[in-house]
């Protein structure tokens, strides 16, 4: 019988919680494979997943739950010496090397792990004239997991799975989606530490089209392949970039538009429970993202922490995990996003608090707060 043996790495390292992150990846694994047919037992440290039926789609959907380090797709036989040199038997090589490896996890099994593993050796050379072994670098590696469940699994493949913590394990934050590269990076790599996303995105109809939001969806649709589902918050921007652009000095347009986009993430988040913004910020990369311009940004918030896990990338990282979640070529969409409205010629780089303030005084802030949060809508993307 076909069998899908799972390990996960990182939760080793838990103590005494560690139940409960194995029991979050249990109930993950158990949403992401519904509508499948499967069993799903754990066994000796072990995660097994059996009794299924498309085998490529079970394997494609596991290696995109958060928590898993690897799997092997092996064969199932009865832990006794003769079950298993049967099915060694049945093994056809190639020409080529070969390694044995046994693991006696049960340690009841008559025979020790390395007497093991060169007896099954010899019958696999009996059987296969052109195949030699080696045991430091060979072509194919065949190993025999002995589990305390009186079964013993084959296998010759590892096949890598997205590693990280389970998710949902550390809470829930708030990513601010645009329509970039790095956004959506940026809520990967926080999902992968076992925070559950919602996303808010900013719009600025009819600035920006009907495409630059789909946009968006789009790149939520991406990251829920991941996250189970994004909540996203989408909210018109155009009033606030409008007033900013009609009051404040030019230079001070982005620094401005960012604090109050700050201060409109802190509001949903302490209204949905939500622990931290999240940001695909990446330290120099644009003027609103120097040291200055972050703590400028930053500033305005009072009980919610900024989490940027892009800081310290350079694009060429960004760009090759954008290209692995499957999200580049989404964000490279000729559609404009509310960032590029009243684009001034020369913004401030290093910008500093009181001036930020200075310029806020010639708004009405909580007026253009509140008008925003009142035009938020919520699409629940699957």
């Amino acid at each position: 019988m076909r069998a899908i043996l799972l390990r996960f790495g990182e939760l080793f390292l838990k103590g005494e919680n560690r139940h409960l992150f194995e029991n979050a990846l249990l109930n993950n694994i158990r949403k992401k494979l519904s509508g499948q047919k499967f069993k799903l037992y754990r066994t000796q440290g072990r995660i097994m997943v059996s009794d299924f039926e498309d085998e490529e789609e079970v394997v494609g959907l596991l290696t995109k739950v958060f928590g898993l380090y690897s799997l092997s797709i092996a064969e199932e036989v009865d832990a006794t010496v003769e079950k298993i040199i049967d099915y060694i038997k049945t093994i056809k090589l190639e020409k080529g090397t070969f390694k044995v490896e046994v693991n006696r996890a049960d340690k009841r099994f008559p025979i020790k792990s390395m007497d093991f593993a060169s007896e099954l050796g010899g019958v696999l050379l009996d059987n296969n004239k052109n195949a030699e072994v080696d045991l430091y670098n060979p072509d194919r590696k065949i190993v025999v997991d002995i589990r305390n469940n009186g079964k013993a699994y084959v296998f010759d493949k590892t096949i890598y799975c997205q590693g990280g913590l389970p998710l949902g394990t550390s809470g829930k934050a708030l990513l601010l989606l645009s329509g970039g590269i790095d956004s959506p990076v940026a809520g990967y790599l926080m999902a992968k530490r076992g925070l559950k996303l919602e996303a808010l995105h900013f719009h600025s109809y009819p600035y920006t089209s009907p495409e630059a939001k789909q946009k968006v969806f789009d790149l939520a649709k991406k990251l829920s392949v991941y996250n189970d589902e994004v909540r996203v918050h989408c909210i018109s921007f155009t009033q606030v970039q409008e007033s900013i652009h009609q009051n404040c000095s030019p230079e001070f347009m982005i620094t401005i538009m960012r604090r109050i986009m700050m201060r409109i993430a802190e509001k949903i988040c302490q209204r949905e429970s939500l622990g931290a913004i999240v940001t695909g910020e990446s330290l120099g990369q644009v003027a609103s993202q120097t040291m200055q311009s972050m703590t400028v940004t930053e500033s305005v918030l009072k009980k919610i922490p900024v989490f940027r896990p892009c800081i310290g990338m350079d694009k060429e990282e960004i760009v090759s995990i954008a290209k692995n979640i499957d999200t580049f070529k989404i964000s490279i969409l000729p559609f404009e996003d509310c960032c590029t409205v009243f684009l001034p010629k020369n913004p401030v780089i290093k910008p500093r608090v009181a001036q930020a303030e200075a310029e806020e005084g010639k708004l009405n802030l909580e007026e253009l707060i509140e008008g925003a949060l009142a035009t938020e809508e919520i699409v629940v993307i699957k």
